[in-house]
């Protein structure tokens, strides 16, 4: 009898170890299978030869990824961590993803050539989060004096130059970009950047074709694929033709448009809507499903709809848009019942991996319908010397992601054997309340088999946001039923970004919501509106004094 070890993805209970037993024991031709939460493995017992294809397909539509640890039938790069001596890496790309898969494989002896098209950084320092986040913070300063809750404070609206607003942004951006990417590779003498567009020529050969129009071919003896993403655009009859904003061209205007209408509900949508409102324009969101923010919990993004409708943004759910066209400077939007004019048109449908023209085919490199790469827990395509990060993958397109999935490529393309896990991921969507999330929401832990128990803590029982004025959204704590363990956590709140690693950690740490009740948490924070919703699991929060132990 043989057997098979692996490693499993996904899980974040007990119970997720049974359910993957449970499928794999339904195949045919394995006699015994055994998964440990605690060690995120799994073993099986084989009768006969049982490609782990099968076994990997049998448990992923359930949810859960299976790696195998003992491939017999694959190419692997030799096993001892840190062998990077001679080791010449090529990185298509130089984001965040790229940068430190670079550092991280030149930290271990590698020789890198990097290649990069277009502006170095990548999304996130050039056209991403931090243009972004100053815009959500200058509109915060611009709407705090009409919206503060105090009695005894009269303000007026602020007076604004959207000019200065935006050189602002593009200077800080500059900054960033040159101090922690371009001066950045002054330290390390083994990384070289080319400017360039790369495809493959076979698995482990790139034709770089240089602005001039030059080509010259790099042989490397790993490859990997860091080309992050762009805006993705509908195809709505009439839109190529306008002159519409994506992210990109909403985080640099040099204006407040008058009306601005949006398309998407995703978190570009929220943020960048209510950023606009803040700074005096008339806001209309046109949202084809039926609720904001679909991914996450739907208390989430019905609750924020309440409070964007309230700053005065219009929300049309269940929207889409037969035609848009642009006359005379005004964007006209044809829906089933009306027609909007604005003068600014904003698409935010989501985003589409940049791995055309790669000729990812003749590396044997594999995508998905949306043009994504397959890739495995170790980041590896299915070419044993190729390997993929960042928002051009299956992973989850957040930057942290790509930084931590370029270092984990890094150690695994010198022999190491490093894994990306991301059960236990917080994610913040900076609106105003911000919504953080971690962990399963209670619907998709119900649909993976976990009997749970949840508890809903409205911020007006919080002695922060009460001494704030402000007692805007809800902290809610999803856990196993039978032993308590944390598996979720969904914050809707004011600064509820700077909560949600803690929710992480104690998810990690496989915690009881018994143990978080126990724990100190300091008085007229909002951190603590943790202990208080897992204090209700139990008790009555309506009958406690306000700092209870």
């Amino acid at each position: 009898m043989k057997s098979m070890t692996f490693n499993v993805q996904g899980m974040t209970c007990d119970h997720c170890a049974l359910t993957v037993e449970k499928n794999l024991l339904q195949i045919h031709g394995v006699a015994g299978a055994r998964v440990s939460f605690e060690t995120r493995t799994g073993e099986v017992d084989l009768n006969n030869d049982v490609p782990f294809t099968l076994l990997r397909d049998a448990v992923r539509h359930a949810g859960y990824e299976l790696e195998e640890t003992g491939a017999k039938d694959r190419t692997s790069p030799p096993k001892s961590p840190d062998s990077g001596e001679n080791l010449h890496v090529a990185i298509v790309g130089a984001g965040s993803g790229a940068f430190a898969a670079a550092i991280r494989a030149a930290e271990g002896g590698a020789r890198i050539t990097m290649i990069e098209r277009g502006t170095v950084g990548g999304t996130c320092v050039n056209v991403g989060c931090v243009p972004s986040k100053i815009l959500i913070r200058q509109a915060h300063h611009a709407y705090e004096p009409l919206s503060q809750p105090f009695e005894g404070i009269r303000s007026d609206r602020a007076r604004m130059d959207p000019h200065l607003l935006k050189r602002q942004r593009e200077n800080r951006v500059l900054e960033l970009r040159d101090k922690k990417y371009v001066q950045l590779l002054n330290a390390y003498p083994s990384i070289t950047m080319r400017e360039g567009t790369a495809s493959f020529v076979d698995d482990r050969t790139l034709l770089i074709k240089d602005p001039q129009g030059s080509e010259t071919v790099l042989e490397a003896d790993r490859i990997l694929i860091a080309t992050g993403s762009r805006p993705a655009i509908p195809d709505i009859p009439g839109l190529a033709s306008t002159p519409f904003w994506t992210s990109t061209e909403a985080l640099f205007s040099r204006k407040i448009p008058d009306h601005l209408i949006i398309l998407g509900g995703g978190v570009v949508a929220v943020e960048l809507g209510q950023s606009y409102r803040r700074l005096g324009a008339r806001v209309t969101l046109i949202q084809r499903g039926d609720r904001l923010l679909k991914r996450t919990d739907p208390d989430l993004g019905t609750s924020l709809q309440t409070y964007l409708e309230e700053e005065g943004i219009r929300i049309l759910l269940n929207t889409v848009p037969r035609g848009v066209a642009h006359r005379q400077g005004i964007f006209h939007v044809d829906l089933e019942n009306e027609s909007l004019k604005g003068d600014a048109f904003l698409v935010a449908t989501g985003r589409t991996p940049n791995t055309e023209g790669l000729g990812l085919e003749r590396a044997g490199v594999e995508t998905d319908l949306s043009g994504a790469i397959v890739i495995d827990g170790s980041l590896r395509t299915g070419n044993p010397h190729v390997w993929a990060v960042g928002d051009c993958t299956t992973l989850p397109k957040l930057v942290y992601v790509a930084a931590k999935g370029g270092t984990v490529a890094a150690v695994n393309m010198l022999g190491g054997e490093a894994l990306m896990d991301v059960t236990v991921l917080p994610e913040v969507i900076f609106s105003d309340p911000q919504v953080a999330t971690v962990g399963l929401a209670f619907d998709k832990a119900e649909d993976r088999g976990i009997e749970l128990e949840s508890r809903r803590l409205s911020l007006d029982q919080v002695p922060r946001a009460l001494v704030n004025f402000d007692t805007r959204g809800f902290v809610k704590i999803v856990a196993e039923k039978s032993t308590g363990k944390i598996v979720g956590v969904q914050i809707l709140a004011p600064e509820g970004g700077e909560v949600i690693q803690s929710a992480a950690m104690a998810i990690q740490g496989g915690r009881t919501v018994n143990e978080i009740a126990d724990q100190f948490f300091p008085y007229l924070t909002m951190v603590e509106s943790l202990k208080l919703c897992a204090q209700s699991f139990s008790r009555d929060i309506h009958k406690l004094s306000c700092c209870a132990g």
